[in-house]
């Protein structure tokens, strides 16, 4: 039997009085595509960052691998390298290169001498057709091409897994599609990934599972095809009614 990438057990999260997650239960097996759905404020964000802590939760437990995520044995940054995050903000560091932004954290946090590792990162960089702007500066891009620099830095580390939030959120609609074409790449490849989304046809289309989340509660869990076609949940039924009325699916 497989053992899962992740496994998050009655997950509970409050900032201050305001429950935003509600003892959520949640695997995600190796190699596995798991998108979660949802209105703004329902979780799925909050979820994505619990699991590497950038965000603590409060009450539960999420493994990584089998080991707790709280584990003293992942170190400081251990965890942070292990399940990598991106979001839809790129955080890049404007007076950086695109290079030296993605090289920064296997220097400064694993030791990479900066050869190997600005020879891995000009690969990582050519996978996604962005060799040629190794020197250039994040203001020198477009948003496709800042979050493409962004998805490379977090693969920098070699993680288990990339957790992506809301990636394609900031973007022109005609940028869209080249970032989304990237992930399909990734899943190609066998990466594990967890993807808070509002493009439903990309998680129709890439996921192997769909969570949908409503108020701090996983609502319904099912394969695309079932959770598109025939959801079950009264509020997964009429959000994506909603969704189908706005021409996103």
């Amino acid at each position: 039997m497989t053992k899962p990438m992740i496994e998050i057990d009655t997950v509970t999260k409050y900032f201050g009085d305001k429950l935003v997650l509600d003892r959520v239960s949640l695997t995600v097996n190796p190699h596995e595509v798991v998108c979660l759905i949802g209105a703004s404020g329902s979780g799925k964000s909050t979820l994505l960052r619990c699991i590497n802590r950038l965000v603590d939760h409060d009450y539960g437990t999420i493994r990584l691998d089998g080991m707790a995520n709280d584990d003293p044995r992942f170190g400081k940054t251990g965890l942070q390298q292990r399940a990598s995050i991106v979001f839809q903000a790129y955080n890049l560091f404007p007076h950086m290169t695109v290079l030296d932004n993605i090289t920064l954290a296997p220097r400064r946090v694993q030791g990479q001498p900066r050869a190997e590792a600005e020879e891995r990162g000009r690969a990582v960089l050519g996978r996604f057709g962005m060799d040629s702007f190794a020197a250039s500066y994040p203001e020198q891009l477009s948003g496709g091409q800042q979050q493409r620099v962004a998805i490379a830095r977090a693969l920098m580390t070699r993680p288990d897994v990339l957790l992506l939030d809301e990636i394609t959120a900031a973007l022109d609609p005609e940028l869209v599609g080249e970032v989304l074409a990237i992930i399909r790449g990734l899943k190609d490849e066998g990466m594990t990934m967890m993807i808070v989304t509002h493009e439903m046809g990309f998680a129709r289309e890439c996921a192997d599972r769909v969570a949908f989340l409503d108020g701090g509660v996983i609502l319904e869990e099912e394969t695309p095809d079932r959770l598109f076609g025939a959801p079950q949940e009264p509020r997964t039924r009429a959000f994506l009614q909603r969704i189908v009325a706005s021409g996103r699916l």
